[in-house]
């Protein structure tokens, strides 16, 4: 709500209640009302304080900027000013009516209290508003101020790590001015280098006046880890650097494709950094050269905080160096142990001295001690635990090959501490984590992904609480945030030594649980685990036990749904493809209706249109056929029907013609028309995805079949009922119906044109002319440039009259002739400055020149878009949109929308994309005026489905497009129509091929609505509307995912 016309709103209630009770006669009906009024300013004061706390959450590192702290205050401020008026305007208006009507006239002569309260609240907000000077929402007002405040970055401390001595002494370091700009914090495995650093980080010398960062490397990125394999230790790096770039905001997302330079990303380094004041915690680093990408760089006073426990690290003489000791660790391991083990000096027993000195004093041993004696006083099982340590120190596995000497009775300390931990929990959370030993932590991994470990494991309704007990024993982090789990270094270490347990436990055995696990551990697993996987899905889907094939296909199906990274979705995804594709000719035509149901699926979850051509011929010589033609014959699952149509219909494509023949013979067409009905709109991409296949393949004869089994009446009834995606594609199936079927085909008349939206008529109203009932009158008699002498002119309705002369013959721009007879003549050029027209009829001439660019779009294709971009046409087009008139916005919009879709529309997404209008139309979803913000909204969607994938990362990250079309689902009332529209935009994008990735996204986007409703009183009401889309979406995928493992 535009709180400018809240606080109007108010004050007018303010000012109404004032007078009405001016009078007797009118008071005494006037009591009546009151009561209502006041609780209306009282909603506009919980609104005024909801806003506060908002601001507050969201802008939480900028609080210490005083001007945006005053904006703040001032805000509150009123709200304290108003509160206690309000408390006494209700007492005064509470009372019976026959104490207030006799007060009334009691008030008549000696004065009025509720008028003075009501003038006070009155005075109250005329002040704030004229201390404010506010010219837009206070939330507008508030989000520019902090806006234009660069973020001062924050790391976080460690909780149940005390401040030691060192921290004041590395701080020392950083206060003074030194040509050494790293500072080494070295020491043993969980001493306490990382929770020193953020103790640092956290409380920084004033001149640091960007703040700290914090970014982890660990063995992952070390050479050691990637085997000595140069080029995959420098793809890790990148990606790492360009994390960094991201957190610091120079980046809005990783970009997969620039991270595969190491060289780039670090030449980044030195544009992002440039004058930056930053403290940068490089935590666990394995290798040398990564300290020194960062230190070359220069112009700027960063200083860097590494944290090592690799020797060669040691190395680099252009340090600090702070070693962490004992006697460093010895002042605080007892209040760690406090801390963990939830007790008090005065209760913590007198052996606890001795455990103490058995741990080493070392933080992350204590730690996971005293968790496991959580409230434990009785001084015996203390000496129990002691003993225990000491035999499961012994019994550990050995330091692993690249932990120096130094660390080897460290390590085992550890070990043994967390052998100790486990020891203590009940058995369930042992198993899970040895189970996780198979999992890759380089990265945090999906809640989703233990729940699918821990499934083949116990009870569904058991994991959370067998995930809180690992958490609590110190095993296992998790980030609320994002729903992930991660787990400390020295715990990943010790993991590896399980690698080989947890590989029995899930994946040795032919079963079930192992069919159904091993496509989650290829996609999430440890390198080595990553090919037991692959082996174990190609045994599945051998055949030797359909069931189990079939297990293994529904979970890969799941497995990409998962929300993983571009890179990482489209590595699982090749990897899927490349086993299914040597697979597909047993699973579709010797397996049985069950499996090849399902087979079926999961390939058009995993297969692009190029893998179609790659796989797709080896089936031309079995049953393939005739299988998935019987099972249509008897289907009623809407999900598997669309997935064995689209698997027909690509089969058709990329076969041979005697293939197409036999799929058109036995293909159901009738069936395809039922899934066109306006309430399966969910299952409408598949299908017309199917219909351009066959059409493609199969050409006339395809298309009488349609016309048979009347698909175009469906098609034209979703013109005039569908969505717009809907329409955008039965608007194109119909004309590729109509040019091979013949106008003797078509089913559109001029009766039903005149029923369809106005762009549907543009694409389509060429075959209708063909009716001999139905003409245009005759073009005058004059000659093309004639025409261009009267679009030269300034008068406004010559003008006019000339665009309508030129109508017919730019509908036959498609001929050569005609075609360069137009890109030759000043016409594109006159039409972009008839944009810009400002003389008399300036509303007709820009909609017609708007309106004629879109019609040589739509029928002259790539070559005339090519001649727009020469004048920037979409620019103009983008700033219409965004004047003041709503009939030339809506006439921008149309044109600029049917551009977008006419045959070159991709340069015009390029150059919105690189000439910032994008960005452009972005924040104009945020106008104040209503029409701009509808027409913004809806190109926005027209640019999802046309743009390509780094576009969509783009506008869902940087440009924060989905927390945008919350705001406006908030002013619009939250029917949700708007964000289900941002979902059906990403459905019929045809830059994500594999529906699977068009689902990973979908789920992306559905999490920011989550966040960005959160706590609004819309929340519900927007949640459902996206859950009922989501859910029918999926209603088939549910019905196959859930099958019960017997």
């Amino acid at each position: 709500m535009d709180a400018l016309q809240v606080i109007s709103a108010a004050t007018q209630v303010v000012s109404t209640m004032v007078g009405a009770i001016g009078a007797l006669e009118q008071a005494s009906r006037d009591f009546d009302d009151a009561p209502m009024r006041i609780r209306s300013l009282e909603e506009f004061v919980y609104e005024l304080q909801s806003l506060s706390r908002r601001i507050k959450q969201k802008h939480a590192y900028k609080l210490d900027n005083p001007q945006l702290d005053h904006q703040i205050q001032g805000l509150n401020g009123l709200i304290d000013r108003l509160h206690p008026n309000i408390i006494k305007a209700k007492r005064v208006v509470t009372r019976s009516k026959v104490k207030n009507f006799a007060k009334t006239i009691w008030n008549s002569m000696i004065g009025d209290p509720l008028g003075k309260i009501l003038n006070s609240m009155k005075r109250d907000l005329n002040w704030w508003l004229e201390s404010q000077m506010l010219t837009e929402q206070i939330e507008n007002v508030i989000e520019t101020t902090a806006s234009n405040i660069p973020i001062r970055l924050k790391v976080s401390l460690d909780q149940g790590y005390p401040i030691s001595s060192k921290c004041g002494y590395v701080r020392n370091l950083l206060e003074q001015s030194s040509p050494r700009r790293v500072i080494l914090i070295v020491g043993l495995s969980g001493i306490g280098k990382s929770c020193l650093a953020r103790q640092v980080a956290s409380d920084l010398p004033p001149n640091f006046v960007d703040g700290a960062v914090e970014l982890g490397f660990g063995q992952y990125c070390s050479r050691a880890a990637c085997d000595g394999d140069k080029h995959e230790y420098q793809r890790r790096l990148a990606r790492k650097l360009g994390k960094f770039l991201v957190q610091i905001g120079f980046w809005k997302k990783i970009n997969d494709e620039n991270c595969r330079d190491l060289e780039y990303v670090s030449f980044l380094l030195q544009k992002a950094l440039y004058g930056k004041r930053i403290v940068i915690l490089l935590d666990d680093v394995w290798e040398q050269d990564i300290v020194e990408r960062f230190a070359i760089v220069y112009d700027n006073d960063c200083r860097y905080l590494v944290t090592t426990r690799n020797e060669s690290v040691y190395e680099i003489t252009e340090a600090d160096k702070v070693e962490l000791g004992k006697d460093d660790i010895r002042e605080i391991s007892k209040n760690v142990l406090l801390y963990h083990s939830h007790l008090t000096r005065d209760e913590l027993p007198e052996v606890a001295e001795t455990l103490l000195e058995r741990c080493g004093h070392h933080p992350l041993t204590v730690a996971v001690m005293g968790k496991a004696l959580r409230k434990e006083t009785r001084p015996e099982k203390w000496e129990k635990a002691i003993a225990n340590l000491s035999t499961y120190a012994t019994c550990a596995p050995g330091p692993i090959s690249y932990v120096n000497e130094k660390e080897a009775e460290n390590t085992v300390t550890i070990f043994g501490s967390l052998e100790f931990s486990l020891e203590a929990m009940p058995e369930d959370p042992k198993r899970l984590f040895t189970a996780l030993a198979v999992l890759s932590w380089a990265e945090p991994i999906p809640e989703t992904c233990l729940e699918a470990v821990w499934s083949v494991l116990g009870q569904e309704i058991l994991f959370s609480l067998t995930v809180c007990k690992l958490i609590e024993g110190s095993l296992l982090m998790k980030d609320d945030h994002d729903s992930s789990y991660q787990i400390h270094d020295m715990v990943s270490l010790y993991l590896d030594s399980k690698t080989n347990d947890s590989v029995n436990l899930l994946l040795v055995d032919s079963t079930e649980e192992s069919a159904f696990i091993s496509p989650w551990l290829f996609v999430f697993g440890k390198e080595s685990v990553k090919r037991a996987s692959e082996e174990k899905i190609e045994l599945s889907l051998g055949l030797l036990e359909e069931k189990h094939a079939a297990i293994t296909l529904e979970a890969i199906t799941h497995a990409l749904e998962v929300g993983i990274s571009s890179s990482e979705f489209e590595t699982s995804r090749v990897g899927f493809c490349r086993i299914l594709g040597s697979k597909i000719t047993r699973l579709l035509s010797a397996g049985s209706e069950d499996l090849v149901s399902v087979s079926a699926i999961a390939i058009t979850n995993v297969f692009t249109k190029g893998d179609y051509s790659e796989y797709m011929p080896f089936l031309e010589n079995t049953n393939a056929v005739d299988k998935l033609a019987s099972i249509l014959e008897t289907c009623e699952d809407p999900l598997i029907e669309t997935s064995i149509f689209t698997l027909l219909a690509n089969l058709a494509e990329f076969g041979s013609q005697n293939t197409t023949d036999e799929i058109l013979l036995r293909i159901p067409m009738d069936r395809l028309t039922d899934l066109l009905s306006p309430h399966s709109d969910e299952w409408h991409e598949s299908v017309f995805t199917t219909l351009m296949s066959l059409t493609k393949a199969g050409k006339s004869k395809a298309v009488e079949k349609m016309f048979a089994s009347e698909i175009d009446k469906s098609l034209i009834k979703l013109l005039e009922t569908g969505s717009d995606v809907a329409q955008n594609n039965a608007i194109v199936i119909l004309k590729a119906l109509y040019e091979l079927g013949g106008p003797g085909n078509t089913s559109l008349h001029p009766s039903t044109l005149n029923l369809l939206p106005w762009q549907a008529r543009l694409r389509l109203e060429k075959f209708v002319l063909s009716d001999a009932n139905y003409s245009l009158p005759s073009p005058k008699p004059q000659t093309f440039d004639d025409l261009i002498q009267k679009l030269l002119s300034f008068d406004g309705k010559m003008i006019v009259e000339a665009m309508q002369d030129l109508i017919p013959i730019i509908e036959k721009v498609q001929e050569p002739k005609i075609r360069e007879m137009i890109l030759r003549s000043p016409l594109v050029k006159r039409l972009s400055e008839l944009l810009q027209y400002s003389q008399s009829m300036q509303k007709e001439v820009k909609s017609e020149s708007a309106f004629l660019l879109m019609k040589l779009a739509c029928s002259g294709g790539q070559p005339c878009i090519k001649k727009f971009l020469e004048y920037d046409i979409v620019s103009e087009l983008v700033k219409m949109m965004q004047c003041s008139v709503p009939e030339v916005q809506d006439s921008a919009y149309y044109a600029l929308h049917n551009i977008l879709f006419s045959n070159g529309g991709v340069l015009v997404v390029m150059q919105i994309i690189e000439g910032g209008l994008l960005e452009r139309l972005i924040h104009s979803m945020e106008s104040k005026s209503h029409k701009t913000r509808e027409v913004s909204l809806h190109c926005v969607l027209d640019i999802v489905e046309m743009g390509n994938k780094t576009c969509l990362e783009r506008m869902f990250s940087s440009s924060h497009v989905v927390e945008k079309i919350v705001k406006i689902e908030k002013l619009s009332g939250g029917t949700g129509e708007h964000v289900v529209g941002l979902l059906k935009g990403i459905s019929k994008c045809k830059s994500l091929t594999a529906s699977s990735e068009r689902k990973a996204m979908k789920q992306q986007v559905v999490r920011k609505v989550r966040m960005a409703i959160k706590g609004h009183k819309l929340e519900t009401q927007v949640l459902a509307a996206v859950e009922a889309y989501m859910s029918e979406g999926s209603k088939g995928a549910s019905t196959s995912g859930n099958r019960k493992r017997k």
